[in-house]
């Protein structure tokens, strides 16, 4: 697996924390709860939910009863697998830099310093 291969939908900062946020929330979160699990402005969250419910990762639902109304965010099953099959491959891939560092030669390891100057 190589960095290309990646599902490129959570290959982004915020989409990736919110997706981290949902798959371990069973009932979903609401709007301000994402914002404050992610550090997020509005319109940018706006903007992630609104390309992750297009990919059908996240579905969106707006409740209402006392209050306020309350949009409520939850990953869908399928991008629950999606998400966990990106986290899978992402670790596979750090996993492969680190066997390669480990097995470099420290020679080969260090970069090599001018001492002209």
């Amino acid at each position: 697996m190589s960095a290309t291969d990646l599902d490129q939908i959570f290959h982004e900062r915020g989409r990736l924390a919110i997706c981290s946020a949902l798959v371990g929330s069973d009932g979903g979160l609401s709007f301000v709860q994402l914002q404050d699990a992610c550090g997020l402005t509005d319109g940018n969250l706006n903007r992630h939910l609104h390309a992750l419910a297009e990919a059908r990762i996240v579905a969106t639902e707006r409740r209402t009863g006392a209050g306020r109304p309350q949009t409520i965010a939850t990953i869908t099953p399928s991008g629950r697998e999606r998400f966990l099959a990106y986290i899978d491959a992402l670790e596979a891939i750090v996993r492969g830099v680190q066997r390669s560092a480990k097995t470099e030669s420290p020679a080969r390891a260090t970069p090599a310093r001018s001492t002209s100057q």
